[in-house]
C-alpha cells in the first residue's frame, strides 16, 4: 500500500498532462525537421532541372523572336531614313505643305468666327421673343387675376 501511495502524488493530472504535450511537442518538432529537410532537397534536384528548362525555354523564346523580325521592314525604314537625310528639297515641300495647312486653319477659324457671330445674333433674337412671350404670359396671367379679384 505504501508503493501505490508514492505513485499516486509523482503521477497527478497535472504532470500528466505536461508530460503529453512535451511529447506532443517534441513530435511535431521531429516531423517538422524531416518534412523541411526532404523539402529542401526535392527543391535542390528540382531547382537544377528548372534552371535548365528555364533557359531551354529562354533561348527557343529568344530564337523565335530572333525569326519573327520584320527584317524587310527594317531594311525599307533605314533606306527611308537616309532617303530623308539625302534630300534638301523634301524641306521645301514640307514648308509650302506647312503654309497650305495654315492658311486652311486660319480660313476655318474665320468661318468659325462667322458662324459665331450669326449663331450669336440668332441666340439674342431667341431670348428676346421668349422674355416677349413671358411677359404677356405674365400680363395675362395678372390680368385674369385682376379680373377675378
Amino acid at each position: 500500500m505504501e508503493g501505490q501511495q508514492s505513485w499516486r502524488p509523482r503521477l497527478s493530472f497535472r504532470s500528466a498532462t505536461i508530460m503529453m504535450c512535451l511529447l506532443n511537442l517534441i513530435t511535431a518538432l521531429l516531423l517538422l525537421q524531416g518534412f523541411l529537410s526532404s523539402a529542401t532537397s526535392r527543391s535542390k534536384l528540382s531547382a537544377s532541372r528548372l534552371n535548365s528548362a528555364a533557359l531551354r525555354y529562354v533561348r527557343e523564346s529568344e530564337e523565335i523572336r530572333f525569326a519573327m523580325r520584320p527584317m524587310e521592314l527594317i531594311k525599307r525604314v533605314k533606306e527611308i531614313q537616309q532617303e530623308t537625310n539625302a534630300k534638301p528639297e523634301t524641306v521645301k515641300e514640307n514648308d509650302s505643305r506647312q503654309t497650305v495647312a495654315v492658311g486652311l486653319s486660319k480660313r476655318l477659324k474665320d468661318l468659325h468666327s462667322v458662324n459665331d457671330a450669326t449663331s450669336f445674333k440668332a441666340l439674342e433674337e431667341w431670348r428676346k421673343r421668349k422674355m416677349e412671350r413671358a411677359r404677356l404670359r405674365q400680363l395675362e396671367k395678372n390680368g385674369t387675376l385682376a379680373t377675378q379679384a
